[in-house]
């Protein structure tokens, strides 16, 4: 069968279990969007979530995938989901109008970095300034690891980013610009460095062609928000459930498939060091 067939009859049963769902309860559907950087392609995963969620919260949940992280955040200001999986950048955009809820446990801590990486033939590159005049892959331009902290370490290093390299382009993931290095498309990349470390675990083959060149320093892990008009109820229930997963067997299962380590409610302070490159360019 097609990939495009098995993933429309996939996303069609997810839709229709929603909706069964919601018809057998009553209860108002819980929706959730989710960023391209997290179990993106992971249908079987999504769905088994999904259901997890739905059996602790007694309501019917539907998770709502968009390819683009500004798509996201549309959804979440338009109302048309309650709750998002944000990357940290879009997440302090949108500060007024959301709630931080929670936030991942990654090898143990709640932060990540963004790594430079380049193609595994490039033994000298050690930094983003030894790509000047180069191409470069962008993951998305509301990413932080792929798109603000190699803007900043350039910018902070007195030159135009808009001028530094050759040629830019995005990928709209992560996953693409690990790809797109390790193809030779790119000579150089800023990804999320929970999404290298796990293809790294189940795709060697694919980061074996590209080399981590540089590590940033570490920032608040992407964290999972809540509109500001959710009802205290609901930001309680859902935040209790995700938070209890590392004692659950069964959500801990979810957590080893999600390469995480568990879920806590986080402060805002976490993601000060974001707030300070944001500065540099005058966003608020």
């Amino acid at each position: 069968m097609p990939k495009f067939l098995k993933l429309l009859l996939v996303a069609l049963w997810l839709g229709a279990s929603s909706f069964a769902a919601q018809a057998s309860t009553g209860a108002p559907v819980i929706r959730f969007a989710m960023t391209p950087a997290f179990v993106h392609d992971q249908h079987a995963l999504l769905a088994e979530w999904r259901g997890y969620l739905e059996s602790r919260l007694k309501r019917p949940v539907e998770f709502v995938q968009r390819n683009r992280y500004r798509e996201t955040m549309d959804l979440l200001q338009q109302q048309k989901v309650e709750f998002a999986w944000l990357c940290d950048y879009p997440y302090l955009m949108l500060k007024n109008e959301v709630r931080l809820m929670a936030v991942a446990l990654n090898e143990g801590q709640p932060t990540y970095r963004s790594y430079l990486i380049v193609p595994s033939r490039d033994t000298r590159t050690s930094s983003v300034s030894d790509l000047k005049g180069g191409v470069f892959a962008y993951a998305d331009p509301y990413s932080n690891t792929g798109y603000l902290v190699p803007r900043f370490e350039i910018k902070r290093s007195g030159v135009d980013p808009a001028t530094f390299f050759k040629r830019t382009f995005f990928t709209w993931s992560h996953r693409n610009a690990i790809d797109a290095v390790a193809a030779g498309l790119a000579q150089g990349a800023a990804v999320d460095s929970y999404v290298w470390d796990v293809l790294n675990k189940i795709r060697p083959d694919i980061t074996a062609k590209t080399r981590i060149a540089w590590k940033s320093p570490e920032y608040g892990f992407p964290p999972l928000v809540a509109h500001i008009n959710v009802s205290e109820p609901d930001f309680i229930l859902v935040q209790k459930v995700l938070l209890d997963m590392k004692d659950d067997p069964q959500g801990r299962t979810l957590l080893v498939r999600l390469k995480l380590n568990g879920f806590i409610a986080g402060t805002p302070q976490l993601y000060d060091g974001v707030v300070e490159m944001m500065r540099l360019f005058d966003e608020p």
